[in-house]
């Protein structure tokens, strides 16, 4: 069924629209299902397939092949956010999409709990949610921006803000509980779990099906020449594309601590005091909630404090900023790791320290990136570019893959073990930001929300 076309609301009842708490609620059981999923895979896999009898001299080649599959997944879970945006734009409108895939994510965790002792079936299972996750995913994030009108568009930067915040509780929780049921009931419970969570997301979005405000797609021919003709669209487009270059470097450093960090984890003192030791994969929940904690602060007091005092905190500068912070997280492990190359066991303390700064700094990009997506393209483009936006991710987790399979090979990159890794991905950094700088501080903008719908 087809969503009805709501009216603009007066401007003297400016509020949240009716449908975000639909779109809220799915996304915190989608991203539930996800991160659960994701925060067992990389020690399922070695554990399971690459280094089942646990050879200390198998280790470190299982895990460069561990991080290059699931960087690989990633990557293409991360590409496809721009065909599903393509089918929303122009072909089956955004509701559509939303709900077909979402059944056929579903389907994916269940492949993954029903072969869970076999290779190439959970190979299958990690394409279909690859394929689920990654349809609907920027096209969620576009209908929320398109519940709001120029009477309401000044909460969008706080609408954004509740979402990441359901991003954040669905991954806390799934990051904390999928791991215990991984340890004490096992691959299948541990994978199938995360599957009833995308059912629940799937149900809860259909359910607020008659509050959503529908845009129509726009056409196959019309959505080409809107996009790729001249005149905004492309210029747009060209603004838009001009900013992300410089974030799929972000993504690299963020994306490592979801692959990379776990593993190291299984290699730490985890006693975070007498008598509690997490399980590797727990650790990460610490930089989640912090995340939580912080969101808000951020968005109600941080960035309104310092534009009362005059300071101009605009999108591109928050981005610079939490570019910055991401690359101390990193140094932090760079740290982490070159004790562990030395035969030390440092304690996980300094793990926990590194997932909260990164997050800091994440976060201030993440939210920004999604608005910017969003609030910088017209009408016709706003799921392309929000999909673009997500690319960027996919880039990263690609050129990760690409860097394990080197190592894991013994290629160009294998001397990048080790520490040498992570010092390699802060230089890059520091080369990202500089340039970065030198091109926002050039670059003209143009917001389109709300009176051109």
């Amino acid at each position: 069924m087809r969503p009805n076309v709501a009216p603009a609301p007066p401007a003297e009842t400016a509020r949240f629209p009716r449908a975000v708490p639909f779109i809220i609620g799915s996304e915190v059981a989608e991203r539930f299902s996800y991160y659960g999923m994701l925060a067992i895979l990389p020690t399922f896999l070695v554990a399971q397939f690459f280094n089942p009898t646990h050879e200390a001299a198998l280790t470190a080649g299982a895990e460069s092949q561990v991080n290059a599959l699931v960087h690989s997944f990633a990557a293409l879970g991360y590409a496809l956010p721009v065909v599903g945006a393509l089918l929303a734009d122009w072909v089956l409108g955004k509701y559509r999409v939303i709900l077909y895939l979402s059944v056929l994510y579903c389907g994916g965790h269940a492949l993954l709990a029903a072969f869970n002792e076999n290779l190439d079936g959970f190979r299958l299972g990690l394409l279909v949610v690859a394929v689920g996750m990654g349809g609907i995913k920027s096209s969620v994030t576009a209908n929320l921006g398109d519940q709001f009108t120029q009477h309401n568009a000044h909460l969008l930067p706080k609408a954004y803000g509740w979402f990441q915040m359901a991003i954040d509780v669905g991954a806390a929780v799934a990051t904390v509980l999928t791991p215990l049921l991984y340890a004490h009931f096992g691959a299948a419970v541990a994978f199938g779990v995360p599957g009833l969570l995308m059912g629940a997301a799937a149900l809860t979005f259909w359910l607020g099906r008659r509050r959503y405000v529908g845009v129509p797609p726009t056409g196959l021919r019309a959505g080409l020449r809107q996009t790729f003709g001249p005149g905004e669209g492309r210029a747009a487009l060209g603004r838009i594309l001009t900013v992300f270059a410089f974030v799929p470097v972000l993504w690299m450093l963020n994306e490592q601590s979801s692959s990379e960090w776990v593993l190291q984890a299984t290699h730490l003192n985890r006693e975070l005091w007498p008598g509690f030791q997490p399980l590797a994969e727990q650790l990460q929940v610490t930089g989640i909630v912090f995340g939580i904690l912080l969101n808000p602060l951020l968005t109600y007091g941080v960035y309104p404090a310092l534009a009362r005092r005059g300071v101009r905190v605009t999108p591109l500068r928050r981005m610079g900023v939490g570019m910055v912070i991401a690359a101390l997280a990193v140094l932090i492990i760079g740290g982490v790791q070159s004790r562990l190359d030395a035969g030390q066991v440092p304690s996980a303390w300094w793990q926990v320290l590194a997932y909260c700064v990164l997050v800091g700094g994440v976060i201030m990009v993440a939210i920004t990136g999604l608005e910017y997506a969003y609030t910088h393209a017209p009408k016709a483009l706003k799921s392309l570019t929000t999909a673009l936006w997500i690319l960027t991710i996919a880039v990263a987790n690609f050129g990760l893959s690409l860097l394990h399979n080197s190592i894991a090979r013994g290629g160009l990159l294998a001397g990048l073990q080790g520490a040498n890794f992570y010092w390699f991905s802060a230089g890059l950094m520091a080369l990202n930001v500089a340039l970065f700088a030198l091109v926002a501080s050039r670059l003209k903008e143009k917001v389109y929300v709300g009176a051109e719908q």
